[in-house]
């Protein structure tokens, strides 16, 4: 089975009330730091409350585009083999590796290396024991430095507050340098876990979690990831004028089911977007590898 990860690209633009702050006393937290974002470009050096008050902006404040990226432009990623020749962009999840260990990656080709946070620091201990937090940020630490892109964020509907959801945000944007890409997922309850009985995230939690990713991390892949399947394509085409420019495409996502590739070739016919060329390759590294490849035989 083949899973594919499609990105589309599209245009940062100021809110309806931004555009109409005339009729309003003030703009919102969402509208004024989108504008400040389009003034000078990212930062890393957010507090919480920033985050916490785009977070809690009015809905329809939170759909933006990214000003970073032509409109409507879709790319498949097929994950499957390194040094390929084929024009492949390579993400791989692996778990915690070393510095040597994401050196050697890098060196046989990796495109980027997914490594998610998954939640706050402070509600981290209550989903995870096998590794600490200080560990995973460890791991995206050797992946930056390794000078592999890195692909990093985090799952809501475990039992966390709106806060803790704030914190994984936060955590990502005062990183060094902001991830590549984004992934938001949502919790898909499987029978027999712990987590059975949780309740199902709801598009509204989505809208605010992507389209708070897109303003804090401007530059970033936001990826609309796991739990996908649970939402309409309405809801869906709300995720991505929040901010969303990529989905994971397949009938499974690990275990969970996913939006199947047929579906989503309708979805994009309906919404109008088209492919975009590969976004993490830099123009040279395609016929650098084939070299590599072509010399080792």
């Amino acid at each position: 089975m083949m899973l594919a990860r499609f990105v589309f690209r599209s245009q940062l633009r100021p809110s309806l009330s931004a555009r109409q702050s005339a009729s309003y006393s003030s703009a919102s937290a969402a509208s004024a730091e989108a504008e400040r974002t389009i003034r000078e470009g990212p930062r890393n050096d957010w507090s919480k409350d920033e985050i916490k008050a785009v977070y809690d902006s009015p809905v329809l404040d939170l759909l933006f585009h990214g000003v970073n990226f032509p409109p409507f432009s879709l790319s498949l990623v097929l994950p499957p083999l390194i040094q390929t020749c084929m024009g492949m962009e390579v993400c791989c999840t692996l778990g915690m590796i070393e510095k040597q260990q994401a050196l050697e990656l890098k060196k046989a080709g990796l495109t980027a290396y997914n490594h998610n946070l998954d939640t706050s620091r402070e509600y981290y201990p209550n989903v995870i024991t096998t590794r600490s937090y200080d560990e995973r940020l460890e791991t995206l630490e050797h992946v930056r430095e390794a000078g592999i892109n890195v692909c990093s964020g985090g799952i809501i509907g475990l039992g966390e507050a709106e806060e803790d959801r704030v914190g994984l945000l936060h955590t990502l944007a005062t990183l060094p340098s902001h991830p590549e890409s984004v992934p938001i997922n949502a919790l898909l309850a499987v029978k027999g876990t712990p987590l059975e009985d949780q309740k199902p995230v709801e598009i509204w939690e989505m809208i605010r979690m992507i389209g708070t990713a897109r303003i804090v991390m401007p530059k970033a892949m936001v990826r609309l990831s796991a739990g996908r399947v649970r939402f309409s394509m309405p809801e869906q085409a709300l995720c991505f004028l929040a901010g969303a420019n990529s989905i994971f495409t397949g009938e499974k996502l690990l275990t969970t089911p996913n939006n199947d590739f047929d579906a989503d070739q309708l979805m994009f016919k309906t919404l109008g977007l088209t492919p975009k060329p590969p976004s993490f390759s830099e123009e040279d590294s395609e016929s650098e590898n084939c070299e590599k490849v072509a010399s080792s035989h």
